[in-house]
């Protein structure tokens, strides 16, 4: 299809190069043969009158044309993908679509790998692929890099809509028979062990409980950052440490490992975990049986 002289299949030809840097990565991204993205490379060059990508070594470096293109080109491709996404009808039972979701390894952890092992069953077809947290996040929904951001509501964008997934609460978790958790859980006690504090990402995102206690001003003896809270439980059940994460996982540790689980002495308000997308995604029915059926499972 053209438009205005441009074939809007180079586009995505153009989003391959610029991500990838690479002819030949970026003929594989996209399923083309290598001399099929060089002439479509050649033909980008010649509508934009322009190098778009100058060969520097074994990379392409953009030019400041193509550095100005990129973010409107992924724009234009994310929309044109929500618009013929809402235009399907959707059957779970039949469908082979996939999904991309960038959420925390608690989320995925507690919420979604139940969800994908039922869904074998429902939608035996659908696939779901999984990323961590990124800085990008909203240039990759903005892309079309992923399809949904699962995240904390004060880490969203105001400029795209969002529906509430779940909440959960946070509790105080430490190996089995620490003696700080053998009973009701005090303020002395729970600042008198050393605690692992979870930073999530390349920003190094505190969890929700974490920033809370931190801008109440109480102060923890920190003995280890985890990167994510897959850790936890090899930290915890060799040591005196303590940490403070979601019910939701810490009961299913709790179920593998042997931990303790008490409910923290501070008030600590619920966390409200939300789900975001692009705004041409909204009537997706793809999209919505899929933020349903997390929301079911939460």
């Amino acid at each position: 299809m053209r438009f205005k002289g441009l074939d809007l299949n180079l586009l995505v030809a153009f989003d391959a190069l610029l991500a990838e840097r690479s002819v030949s990565r970026a003929a594989a991204r996209v399923n083309l043969s290598q001399p099929a993205m060089s002439n479509a490379l050649n033909r980008l060059r010649s509508f934009f009158a322009d190098d778009l990508l100058v060969a520097s070594g074994k990379r392409m470096y953009p030019t400041p044309l193509a550095e100005a293109l990129g973010p409107q080109v992924r724009a234009a491709l994310g929309t044109m993908e929500g618009l013929i996404a809402a235009s399907r009808h959707f059957d779970p039972a039949t469908s082979a679509r996939s999904f991309r979701i960038m959420a925390s390894d608690y989320i995925a952890t507690a919420v979604l790998f139940p969800l994908i092992a039922r869904l074998a069953v429902e939608a035996p077809n659908v696939r779901i692929d999984l990323l961590l947290p990124s800085e990008r996040r909203f240039e990759l929904i903005e892309s079309g890099g992923i399809d949904l951001l699962i995240t904390l509501e004060p880490y969203l964008t105001p400029e795209m809509p969002s529906d509430a997934l779940l909440e959960d609460e946070y509790v105080v978790v430490g190996r089995a028979g620490h003696p700080a958790l053998a009973g009701p859980l005090s303020t002395e006690a729970m600042l008198a062990w050393p605690h692992v504090l979870v930073a999530i990402g390349e920003g190094r995102l505190p969890s929700f409980g974490d920033a809370y206690l931190e801008r109440l001003g109480i102060s923890r003896r920190v003995a280890a950052v985890a990167p994510s809270f897959t850790p936890l439980p090899w930290l915890l059940i060799e040591t005196d440490w303590l940490t403070l994460i979601q019910k939701r996982l810490a009961t299913l540790l709790a179920e593998r490992f042997e931990l303790a689980i008490a409910a923290p002495p501070i008030a600590i308000p619920p966390l409200t975990e939300m789900a975001q997308y692009h705004l041409t995604r909204r009537g997706d029915p793809g999209l919505r049986w899929l933020i349903e059926r997390i929301r079911a499972a939460g």
